[in-house]
């Protein structure tokens, strides 16, 4: 099949896979060798004050027994902690712990080498575009941006 004929949306998968699959390795080379790629898609949908365990079964598109399993795998390796919800008593905050930031910091490192690279290769400008499509992208694909 020639590169023409794949469509939008395989071709952003393509890089987007090639991109998960680099942060991976970095994150495991810096000795992180227990977190498994299901792990990852869902602690990297965890936000700044933490998620409710169905918004990231949500999110990840995933049942919340499979993500309450990944959460409680990752809990266990201490990459993440489980606290009340300031919003709800009842809720509970699936929040980023100690070894968890460490790792997103090996990991935001290779995201930003792997940027430079396609920058690189594309040229300043055309990053910048493909950046700017993408944003605009999101405004019509993505129902978990802030504000939504």
């Amino acid at each position: 099949m020639a590169q023409e004929d794949l469509n939008a949306g395989l071709l952003m998968f393509i890089a987007y896979r090639a991109m998960e699959k680099r942060v991976l390795d970095a994150v495991a080379e810096a000795g992180f060798t227990d977190i498994t790629l299901a792990q990852a898609r869902v602690f990297q949908r965890i936000g700044p004050e933490g998620t409710r365990l169905g918004d990231l079964a949500e999110q990840a598109q995933v049942t919340k027994q499979t993500t309450g399993f990944l959460v409680d795998q990752l809990e266990r390796a201490g990459y993440v902690e489980r606290a009340p919800d300031p919003a709800d008593a009842r809720a509970r905050l699936v929040r980023i712990a100690g070894r968890g930031r460490a790792a997103g910091l090996v990991a935001a490192a290779a995201v930003a080498e792997v940027e430079a690279e396609w920058a690189a290769h594309l040229g300043g400008r055309r990053m910048a575009q493909l950046r700017d499509a993408l944003s605009a992208l999101r405004e019509i694909t993505d129902p978990y941006r802030p504000g939504q």
